[in-house]
């Protein structure tokens, strides 16, 4: 059994900065790609950002150069440092263990892992 959970998010005003923290925990084995997504009420989810156990990092259009992810291997952690935030960044944020091969019962299984979500609620 592989567990993410969120931390992080809360209630900032425009402008402000706030950091999330994502952690797999488990018989994890190895994790390809972390990733923050999110979903604003009544809006589907949509993909934040991405960063492979290489370092390899990719970001949405609407948050590049304001959102930073980070990614530490050995913890099996992700971060999501989120600065100048806007109205429309208000969503539930979303962890993603994605390709992630674990120990089940003897074997080896890969599968995506999610976490239940953080609130982040950017106020005027």
């Amino acid at each position: 059994q592989v567990h993410v959970v969120e931390s992080g998010g809360g209630l900032v005003q425009t402008g402000g900065s706030l950091r999330l923290s994502c952690a797999a925990s488990g018989s994890i084995v190895s994790i390809n790609t972390m990733a923050w997504y999110r979903q604003a009420s009544g809006k589907e989810r949509e993909l934040v950002a991405t960063a492979t156990g290489g370092g390899i990092t990719n970001y949405a259009d609407s948050v590049k150069g304001r959102f930073t992810i980070s990614r530490d291997n050995a913890k099996n952690t992700v971060y999501l440092q989120m600065t100048s935030l806007k109205l429309e960044d208000t969503a539930v944020y979303y962890c993603a263990a994605e390709e992630t091969y674990y120990r089940t019962r003897g074997h080896t299984v890969r599968g995506n892992v999610w976490g239940q979500g953080t609130q982040v609620t950017v106020s005027s």
